[in-house]
């Protein structure tokens, strides 16, 4: 099954590998994960956004598991991006800020960067990225889409969607 979680870690060393174990140990397979080292909670804990595949069985012994490290577990349950589709983009993308470019994607709450492969062949160079935009449904994935066209377009960014 493929299960959506949002955890919160202590912001201590090592504590990504301490929650990321659990879910190999038990046959997991882990889709994405959205680490944002710069983001706190109130609590002072690092938030982590995982997306996951494992059998449902091993679901509670996984949140056991996760708690017994110290681990809190915010929100789990079934994966609610059920759309997706790749784009390529080609043009100075992290010179002009690619955090900015993800971000106004993954903040329209319907919509994420959920992959992103980066190939950097020089410091002045062009880049090129593969990134795969999930959305809950396929007008949100349109839209999704239509807000990566106008950022990379603002950008001098070329965007290639996928056929």
């Amino acid at each position: 099954m493929k299960v959506s979680m949002s955890i919160e870690l202590k912001d201590i060393p090592g504590q990504l590998v301490l929650a990321l174990q659990p879910i190999s140990d038990l046959g997991g397979n882990i889709r994405s994960v959205l680490h944002q080292r710069d983001k706190k909670t109130p609590s002072g804990r690092i938030p982590l956004q995982l997306v996951l595949e494992i059998e449902e069985r091993s679901l509670e012994i996984l949140v056991a598991r996760l708690k017994e490290r110290g681990v809190n577990v915010v929100k789990m349950g079934e994966e609610r991006l059920k759309e997706s589709m790749m784009v390529l983009l080609i043009g100075h993308i992290v010179h002009t800020d690619l955090r900015e470019t993800i971000d106004s994607i993954d903040s329209t709450g319907f919509a994420e960067v959920v992959e992103l492969s980066l190939s950097m062949p020089g410091v002045a160079m062009k880049s090129s990225a593969s990134v795969t935009l999930s959305a809950i449904g396929k007008e949100e994935l349109k839209e999704a889409l239509a807000i990566l066209e106008d950022t990379a377009e603002k950008k001098g960014i070329m965007l290639i969607p996928s056929i």
